[in-house]
């Protein structure tokens, strides 16, 4: 069975303490524009060139549950619910399905315990 998850990184996530601040550090070190954050504050996309968007994510810390090492990579899938039954046989501690507002994910663990996202557009 082919996978449902496709060869496409869709984000690398960088997980933050201080949203704004973050958020005028990585805007001075590449150079671009602030923008408006999305989801209540707690997420960032600085402006990219090309389709790898690079993600600031407040919401581990917003939980109280911030921990260096959270996942960075976030793999793109067209169809959540294949991708999902997919991983549950293919990978560790996949996690439910969560429906976050643009973007539905789930996150799950490799074999040496990297932590992962898949994520598929709402």
């Amino acid at each position: 069975m082919p996978s449902p998850i496709n060869n496409r990184i869709g984000a690398v996530f960088i997980h933050v303490t201080d949203m704004q601040r973050a958020i005028a550090w990585y805007s001075t070190l590449l150079g671009v524009p602030q923008q408006q954050t999305s989801h209540e504050g707690l997420i960032y996309d600085v402006p990219m060139d090309g389709p790898t968007r690079l993600t600031l994510d407040g919401h581990a810390h917003a939980r109280g549950a911030f921990q260096p090492g959270g996942p960075l990579l976030m793999l793109h899938a067209d169809d959540i619910h294949a991708a999902h039954a997919f991983a549950v046989g293919h990978a560790e501690d996949v996690g439910p399905i969560e429906d976050i507002g643009s973007v539905s994910v789930f996150h799950f663990t490799d074999p040496d315990g990297n932590k992962l996202i898949v994520y598929a557009e709402n």
